[in-house]
């Protein structure tokens, strides 16, 4: 189960890396409201990776419930140490839950591209913050994970 959930936050990591290539230009430009250019970049992303790429973008949110049910599958069957099964089941559902609560709904809104610049700067802002909070916590998950895949148990 281990290597499954690792398996999982590795796939989440990659694709807030993708998301995180965009949003690091929030951080390059101080200006408010970001540039005009900055904001078509990181708009038309969003744009495409909440809106065009159905059906592929329903895959995301498999692997997101996938990982939380072997998340909770390892505290049920006892694999492994308790602390580990519980800290990434805490991990993944901030993540997860921040996600899904606010992020997805602001990066589809960004997408859209209707908002007066100052609302797209603040939309683009929050993003960048809540895939830098997400990417850590799925760091710390899959290392927790991959710890217990592959070092032996000890009777």
């Amino acid at each position: 189960m281990h290597a499954f959930v690792a398996a999982g936050a590795s796939f989440l990591l990659a694709v807030l890396w993708f998301d995180l290539m965009f949003d690091v230009q929030t951080r390059r430009n101080a200006e408010e409201p970001l540039p005009a250019d900055v904001l078509a970049s990181i708009s038309a992303y969003y744009r495409r990776v909440t809106t065009d790429a159905r059906p592929m973008s329903t895959l995301i949110p498999l692997v997101m419930l996938a990982t939380l049910i072997a998340i909770v599958l390892e505290i049920a069957n006892g694999d492994g140490p308790g602390w580990i099964a519980w800290a990434s089941l805490a991990l993944a559902t901030s993540a997860i839950g921040l996600a899904m609560a606010r992020t997805v709904r602001n990066a589809r809104r960004l997408g859209g591209a209707s908002d007066p610049p100052a609302v797209q700067t603040r939309l683009a802002r929050s993003i960048y913050r809540d895939h830098q909070y997400c990417f850590a916590a799925m760091l710390l998950l899959a290392g927790l994970q991959l710890t217990l895949a592959l070092v032996p148990r000890i009777p």
